[in-house]
């Protein structure tokens, strides 16, 4: 049990270098892209081919990086320039990746287990049981702090400013479609990073790793927002990477129970991500209720209750 709960944790910071990606586009930007499921599988192709034919897995990796950035802006291009619904833009640039996916591999399937890769390496450098765990807090954490600063900046604050009200910012004559253009590339950047660390901590980069991808982001951007808030942008950042480690833990548990397997993966985060979006507007109208019934009794209690 604490083996599955310590692996949970470790892919769980992994994952949260994702989440952050999609924070950037669902959150920031108001952007529904779905070309995470694409991108994330994109990362782990070019990592996985980089790596397999001689290259450093730290330079693969950064490779992929630059993959997913580029896929996130065509899907940008494909909605600010070509005039395509953002939902339907996304959808288009997931589809076409597959094929490009498969392409880059040559094959469904890149096994890495007897390739040098970032997990292997740390290995080397530090051989522990929480090697890996705490080299990849470090980064993802890194990464968090660095997404905090970029988002204070002049583009960064354009970023939010698109996101949040985009009809102002072309009354400024500022070009809202550019700044989409690098945020969804930004965004796929990080998805795209994060597929390529999953194909080396797993051992493996698969063309249907990516399936539901945008989903368990979304999960995990809901989750730590729901635990610890979205007041600013710090705090929604680290809520983000909470969520994303809390969402492992939880899955982990839920396969625990006798009655399910692995095959139930996508119904149990499509449960969890159907509760963290209920369960706060519950909570909101219980302590709405809570405050009505205190006023009515203060009322009463002063005499001042209405009037028969």
């Amino acid at each position: 049990m604490m083996t599955a709960m310590f692996g949970a944790v470790e892919s769980g910071v992994i994952y949260a270098i994702m989440a952050l990606g999609v924070y950037i586009s669902f959150r920031v930007l108001d952007f529904p892209d779905l070309t995470v499921d694409g991108s994330f599988v994109t990362g782990g192709a070019v990592a996985s081919i980089m790596i397999t034919t001689g290259y450093d897995p730290f330079i693969s990796t950064f490779a992929a990086l630059f993959a997913g950035f580029l896929a996130g802006c065509l899907t940008g291009i494909l909605h600010t320039k070509g005039g395509i619904n953002p939902l339907l833009s996304g959808i288009l640039m997931m589809i076409a990746l597959y094929s490009i996916n498969l392409r880059i591999m040559g094959k469904p399937n890149v096994p890495l287990l007897a390739e040098e890769t970032v997990m292997t390496k740390i290995d080397t450098w530090f051989p522990s049981t929480w090697g890996i765990l705490v080299f990849m807090l470090v980064l993802t954490l890194v990464i968090k702090f660095v997404t905090d600063l970029f988002l204070k900046t002049e583009v960064g604050l354009s970023l939010r400013a698109v996101g949040d009200n985009e009809g102002m910012i072309r009354s400024f004559s500022a070009n809202a479609g550019w700044m989409k253009v690098l945020g969804l590339g930004l965004s796929n950047a990080l998805v795209a990073f994060s597929g390529a660390l999953i194909a080396q901590y797993n051992g493996f980069s698969d063309v249907g790793m990516g399936i539901g991808m945008i989903v368990i982001g979304l999960a995990s951007v809901i989750i730590g927002e729901a635990v610890i808030g979205d007041s600013k942008i710090a705090r929604a950042t680290l809520a983000v990477v909470v969520g994303a480690v809390l969402y492992r833990i939880i899955v982990t548990l839920a396969l625990r129970i006798e009655f399910l397997d692995t095959g139930d993966m996508k119904l149990i985060t499509a449960i969890i991500v159907i509760i963290a979006l209920i369960m706060p507007k519950v909570i909101d109208k219980q302590k709405a209720a809570s405050r009505k019934k205190k006023r009515l009794a203060q009322l009463n209690a002063d005499g001042g209750g209405p009037v028969a």
